[in-house]
């Protein structure tokens, strides 16, 4: 067996809160700090002077997020100075690059207990001033920094920096994914989402905080009707609407990258192993079919087929993303894909989604009883990342 082999030990996660909601008055780095405080009681036996570092997902860095928000969390919650923290930004794929980093480290044998996730304040993203020169401009011009493109590069092609949501949609019409077939999948993810819910699966690693109990953007009350009534959003006619594309969110999650011996040394039941990962580029306005070639790869590399997984999770940052991936892979049966709902319903933090997607593949593989399990995400400007979760308890390491 080998000692080194990386293995998420538990997880903690804020619920995500929806745009301007319940969240939206705490800063990014005070979200982050509760959620180390909740992933430490989870975790009663770790000394934080143990802890060899803090990798943080973050995509918009841009306001209270800035100055290494990884390391702003860990000093706020109040880890010793000692622990290092550093912050990634891969997009939507941020907090999956942050577990695959702790994977990593924690693999090479040069650490053994690493804090890893990502975190996202969509609602406090502030609007920025392009600085041309000092003093400042009377009459500035605002940039939002939300999401998507902002103070684009003029060399950048147009077809390139378009909205992501009309990325979405032209590979949508090219892929002949109908706009009924997109607002069924959208559903899906609501009544999953709220069925989970209430039969507890989230109790013991989402934690309220404040008043939110839950996911917010959740809605257990809509239908195909309603979803049907929604105008397109990104262009007059097309397929993606508000309904069938993921919100605006803000939230945290964390976990706990170690090895077997680390986590039997907490006495932890690890989650998952993390066996291995890998990320792709495409041309920027196809982004959504970057998940497929970031799984072509991964499962090629360890000699797999889609058939051999078990559970998948794939983020939904638009119905139309997962739908285009899974045409790829029609041998998949959707009753194994995001069997507990998606993006579109549970929320999507930008800089925290993926590792939530990794989490909770690691969790329902652990629940099912099989042994292999794919988390995959698109990533803006033209990326995939995949990472192969296997069972600890399916299989002898």
């Amino acid at each position: 067996m080998n000692a080194n082999v990386p293995v998420i030990a538990c997880a903690m996660r804020t619920p995500f809160g929806k745009y301007k909601g319940g969240l939206s008055q705490v800063r990014a780095d005070d979200l982050l700090a509760s959620t180390i405080k909740q992933l430490l009681k989870k975790a009663p036996q770790l000394n934080p002077v143990d802890i060899d570092d803090v990798i943080i997902g973050d995509s918009n860095g841009a306001g209270e997020d800035n100055r290494n928000v990884a390391r702003m969390g860990s000093l706020l919650a109040g880890l010793p100075v000692s622990v290092p923290g550093v912050t990634v930004n891969r997009l939507c794929g941020s907090s999956a690059e942050a577990m695959v980093l702790a994977s990593r480290a924690v693999a090479a044998g040069e650490a053994k207990y690493i804090l890893a996730g990502g975190v996202e304040s969509m609602s406090r993203a502030p609007w920025i001033v392009e600085r041309l020169g000092d003093p400042a401009p009377e009459n500035p011009v605002f940039h939002q920094s939300t999401v998507g493109w902002r103070l684009t590069n003029p060399a950048m092609p147009t077809e390139w920096t378009q909205s992501l949501g009309k990325g979405a949609e032209d590979v949508a019409i090219e892929f002949a994914i109908s706009r009924q077939a997109q607002d069924e999948w959208a559903l899906r993810s609501h009544q999953l989402a709220a069925r989970a819910w209430s039969d507890g699966l989230h109790d013991d690693w989402v934690y309220p905080y404040g008043q939110v109990n839950r996911d917010e953007s959740i809605r257990e009350d809509t239908s195909l009707e309603v979803l049907a009534g929604l105008k397109s959003a990104f262009s007059e006619t097309g397929p993606l609407t508000a309904g069938n594309s993921s919100p605006l969110n803000d939230g945290s999650v964390l976990s706990l990258i170690t090895n077997l011996q680390g986590a039997r040394d907490l006495n932890l039941e690890p989650i998952a192993r993390i066996k291995s990962s890998r990320v792709v580029g495409v041309s920027p306005e196809r982004f959504t079919t970057a998940p497929i070639y970031a799984i072509q790869k991964l499962l090629a590399a360890n000699n797999l087929k889609a058939s051999d997984i078990d559970i998948w999770e794939i983020n939904e940052a638009f119905a139309a993303m997962v739908l285009t991936v899974l045409s790829a892979f029609p041998e998949v049966s959707v009753s194994k894909v995001n069997v507990n709902g998606g993006a579109i319903a549970m929320g999507h933090p930008i800089g925290a989604s993926a590792s939530r997607a990794v989490i909770d593949c690691g969790r329902q593989l652990a629940r099912s009883g099989g042994r292999f399990g794919i988390a995959a995400a698109c990533i803006g400007v033209g990326q995939g990342i995949a990472l192969l979760l296997e069972s600890t308890t399916a299989v002898e390491l």
